[in-house]
């Protein structure tokens, strides 16, 4: 008979707790595998990454070499055709306006990009900065009206 006591789901794997302190037969006695001395074997202690205990830190030592446009570059929101077709009637206008009111769009922004997923099936004007090559297909196949600012 199945009772609360003697259930069991195999297929979760339990972690077995770490036991410190139990003597020194389990292993994990006395230092409780803290080691001796030194920040780490102290209560409170959290090891910050990249800490070489005082000694000046290696990504410090190493020289900043060559040029990354990550720091120029102007990411762009994006909106699915399912989203427009959630959000928007027939005959309406999509674009940066209409999507910031209707809080797709938040904070500072470079443009929008209208990406593939989903299906449209409403009668939209899109105006995006960029379109992705699938939502392009989607859209010339529905006949809808598109145009790409940037």
């Amino acid at each position: 008979m199945i009772t609360l006591s003697n259930l069991n789901n195999p297929s979760l794997k339990r972690k077995k707790r770490k036991r410190v302190g139990r003597g020194i037969g389990s292993g994990l006695g006395k230092t409780c595998g803290r080691g001796e001395k030194g920040a780490g074997a102290r209560s409170g202690y959290k090891r910050r990454h990249g800490y070489e205990g005082g000694q000046m830190r290696l990504f410090m030592k190493l020289p900043t070499r060559g040029f990354s446009n990550a720091r120029f570059s102007r990411p762009l929101h994006t909106v699915n055709l399912e989203d427009i077709e959630r959000a928007f009637q027939d005959g309406e206008v999509v674009n940066l306006e209409t999507l910031a009111m209707r809080g797709f769009i938040s904070g500072t922004t470079y443009g929008v990009k209208l990406l593939g997923n989903g299906t449209l099936t409403k009668k939209v004007t899109i105006e995006v900065d960029e379109i992705s090559k699938g939502a392009r297909e989607k859209l010339e196949l529905a006949k809808i009206e598109f145009s790409v600012l940037g």
